[in-house]
């Protein structure tokens, strides 16, 4: 009855923009929705803090790079409490317990053998902070196959990590659980790379690197990505080869470009230090605009911030989980996202239950009707219920998203062949009774993705609800009658275009 979530901590060079809010916003929606179903959640996020671009960008502020972390660790932290994310840790690779944890690792895997000193002679890239095989390397123009900037040739002392030897302890652990990788068709890739030969990863630097000091003689920096891919251990409370009662992570939320560091050498690091792997490692795609993907130097990065001042926190993190299915590029234009807003929160839900309250206060003078749900409107309801539920544990949050709007419909299609402003009294009892309780349990599907449009709507239907103990319950239908209803407010307000 655990369910552990992580989002990639964020390289601190850059405030968090709209990719950085999905993933997060992604992991909500799954945190939110397993304590809803009775889970002890544990929600981890955080930010990854070491690394030459970090010094640099401190350097550049003419500021020290232990002020720069720590402020651009609040920005993020600002970020997440205006997106209503709920996480339970958020953790930042220079606090002392995690790099404990990284050296405590280090030492472990030098104890078994899978960490031994070598010389590294190679390619490297600052920006990605990434090494570079030479195989994917072209001579006559040495750049990064990722970012396409010039790379460094690096000759140096280095401790590597036997990369090599889990190979096809790798292959064979994906062909027997081939639904750790996510998407499904992500898994061939992740294979293909594997079997095209692993090479052992150099996981220290030398120099004046702004990292953590490995338990070496040499006292060499940890290669960033290796420290950073330990997050996740400190998150688990990781001491003396064991963790506490959440490992392993369930579902393990990411970017597609990092899929490689978390499918093929976190697993490997897992498997030298004799821990369980994770149950899913799910690779998301980009948001894109014009078909190119967001970036700074092109200078079509949408601003998370002007969507939620203008539009409502629930509008951005409506469309950014349901405009696109988890795992495919998606493309955002405000053309698109106002025609979302309008057509499903705005003509759908919004309207679905501001004229369902008008009628309870013409019609029932504010008092909640006596009534039951039909056995047709029950078992839509089921239905909803089971389908969402399958679609959350599968990560679908659009498809999950889309069940949900079928109640919406059937409500809005219920009021609209009944008429009970038109009907007689013992019609109009019977479905607005039916339209509040579906509301009542609509608001709590929705939850999940747009936590502060469920207590708008728990506030109009009076109903008392701790969000710490918020159930999945359809008792919640029951307890409605006789209630005076609470002030109407409208949802979504249309946007003009």
């Amino acid at each position: 009855m655990k369910f552990y979530v992580t989002t990639p901590i964020y390289y601190i060079n850059a405030r968090p923009h709209i990719g950085h809010c999905y993933t997060t916003i992604a992991a909500d929606c799954l945190s939110r929705y397993h304590r809803m179903v009775g889970k002890d959640v544990f929600f981890l996020t955080g930010t990854d803090e070491h690394g030459d671009k970090i010094a640099q960008a401190a350097e550049k502020k003419g500021i020290t790079v232990e002020k720069f972390t720590n402020e651009m660790a609040i920005e993020y932290k600002k970020m997440w409490q205006k997106l209503d994310i709920s996480y339970t840790r958020f953790i930042q690779t220079t606090e002392n317990q995690h790099q404990d944890t990284v050296r405590a690792v280090f030492k472990k895997l030098m104890d078994n053998g899978d960490i031994y000193m070598g010389q590294y002679s190679g390619y490297y890239c600052v920006p990605c902070e990434c090494f570079i095989p030479k195989t994917k390397i072209d001579q006559s123009n040495p750049s990064c196959p990722d970012c396409g900037r010039p790379v460094k040739i690096i000759k140096e002392n280095s401790y590597f990590f036997r990369l090599s030897k889990y190979e096809k302890p790798l292959i064979e652990y994906l062909d027997k659980n081939p639904g750790i990788i996510q998407p499904a068709f992500r898994l061939d890739e992740v294979r293909n790379f594997i079997l095209q030969g692993l090479n052992d990863l150099s996981v220290t630097r030398q120099g004046p690197v702004w990292g953590i000091e490995s338990p070496t003689p040499e006292k060499y920096s940890v290669y960033v990505w290796f420290d950073a891919l330990i997050n996740y251990l400190t998150g688990a409370e990781y001491a003396d080869g064991r963790t506490n009662r959440f490992w392993p992570p369930d579902v393990q939320l990411l970017g597609k470009d990092i899929l490689r560091f978390h499918a093929i050498i976190w697993p490997a690091m897992l498997m030298a230090l004799g821990l369980e792997l994770p149950g899913k490692i799910f690779a998301h795609g980009w948001w894109t605009v014009g078909k190119e993907k967001m970036s700074k130097s092109k200078g079509n990065v949408i601003d998370p911030v002007y969507l939620i001042d203008n539009f409502g926190v629930d509008g951005f993190r409506y469309f950014l989980l349901k405009e696109v299915p988890f795992g495919l590029d998606g493309e955002y234009s405000e053309e698109k996202f106002i025609k979302r807003f309008n057509s499903d929160l705005a003509n759908d839900l919004g309207n679905l239950v501001n004229r369902t309250l008008n009628l309870v206060e013409k019609l029932f003078e504010g008092t909640i009707p006596d009534g039951f749900l039909s056995a047709e409107m029950e078992k839509l309801v089921d239905s909803v219920i089971a389908n969402v539920d399958r679609l959350i544990n599968d990560v679908a949050f659009s498809e999950a998203l889309a069940e949900i709007w079928k109640l919406i419909s059937e409500l809005n299609r219920l009021l609209d062949s009944e008429k009970p402003w038109n009907s007689s009294p013992e019609t109009a009892k019977r479905t607005i009774a039916q339209c509040v309780s579906g509301i009542s349990l609509i608001s709590l599907l929705i939850y999940p993705t747009m936590p502060e449009t469920s207590r708008k709507i728990w506030k109009m239907l009076n109903i008392e609800i701790q969000e710490d103990k918020v159930t999945l319950n359809k008792k919640i239908l029951r307890l409605l009658s006789g209630k005076k209803s609470g002030k109407r407010e409208i949802l979504f307000m249309r946007i003009k275009t």
